[in-house]
């Protein structure tokens, strides 16, 4: 009919997700925009050289970013979802209209670029990856300026992200060290080490918790005070290599989920870790796991190429009514 499903439409409950297919190789990273004037979008980052942009509501295909040479390992929109910058193994990162599709920018790196992010007013963007290194971008001419380096890994960079304004910014990554940059010194003003490789940073909508997944552990952070308020050990998920890969907070801050090497994905009580849900139907490593921004639904990507949305159980499905 070409009109979008409504949610008693959608073919799918707790136990049967709702399965996006469309991409041929490992998904590697997926991310929910905020709520926009047009919705919520998903963004996917696929070794098949291309990110595809989707429906966040039903997971129906919008677009898909194709010109990378490479694998693309991340991808970020902008806060209204207008913009979108891919990083890739073809040793660049490029931006594009998220509308219309259209590539703007290509900016090369002298290694892998792995992940991106954007400042909160869109004028800005980093990225991160085997360079051990951070560049900051500044679109305020339109072209992106000549980038600020910021030097301090001594690994690969998996996780950036800016913090509350374009002056503070955080990385993490297999150097299993987390940095907080001030952007107008350069330099470091905080540090905080973890125990195996930094492989997911979630940040809270009002910018108050960190989810974090580090090893075979997901721990939670005020951001006010930088203290670790909750952290749990999930070794059931190391597996084929792997730790925990991803982990994201339901916007109700009463239970999370979590994936991994082991191919399922999981969900937990945040206040006992209590596991409340296994969710089996993956064929591969789980590489991305994120709550949509309502809490209604939780979307998991991976090896097996596929994105597949599901539903949260116990008091999130109740908070989502």
């Amino acid at each position: 009919s070409g009109r979008p499903a409504r949610e008693a439409d959608w073919p799918w409950s707790m136990s049967q997700p709702l399965i996006c297919p469309g991409h041929s190789r490992p998904v590697a990273g997926i991310e929910f925009s905020e709520e926009t004037a047009d919705g919520v979008f998903l963004i996917s980052a696929c070794h098949d050289k291309t990110a595809m942009l989707r429906s966040g509501e039903t997971g129906d295909w919008i677009g898909t970013f194709e010109g990378h040479k490479g694998a693309v390992w991340g991808a970020a929109l902008n806060r209204p979802a207008t913009h979108a910058v891919t990083c890739s193994s073809d040793f660049s990162a490029k931006v594009w209209d998220a509308v219309t599709g259209d590539e703007l920018h290509t900016l090369p790196h002298k290694h892998i670029v792995r992940c991106a992010g954007w400042s909160p007013d869109s004028t800005c963007f980093v990225t991160g990856g085997k360079e051990k290194q951070l560049r900051l971008f500044d679109l305020m001419g339109g072209a992106p300026s000549e980038p600020q380096l910021l030097h301090g890994h001594t690994a690969c960079v998996k996780v950036v992200r800016y913090l509350d304004d374009k002056n503070s910014i955080l990385s993490a990554g297999e150097d299993k060290t987390m940095r907080i940059w001030d952007v107008r010194s350069g330099g470091t003003v905080r540090q905080i080490e973890f125990g195996g490789h930094i492989n997911s940073v979630e940040l809270t909508a009002d910018g108050s918790l960190m989810t974090v997944a580090a090893g075979t552990e997901v721990s939670f952070w005020d951001l006010s005070s930088w203290q670790c308020l909750q952290r749990f050990n999930l070794a059931v998920i190391e597996a084929n290599g792997y730790g925990v890969n991803s982990a994201s907070l339901h916007p109700n801050k009463t239970t999370f989920v979590a994936g991994g090497g082991n191919f399922w994905v999981y969900q937990h009580d945040i206040r006992t870790g209590e596991e409340l849900v296994c969710n089996k139907g993956h064929h591969g490593p789980v590489y991305g796991v994120r709550f949509t921004p309502d809490g209604k639904a939780y979307a998991s990507a991976g090896d097996d190429g596929t994105i597949r949305f599901w539903r949260p159980v116990g008091d999130a499905a109740q908070a989502a009514e």
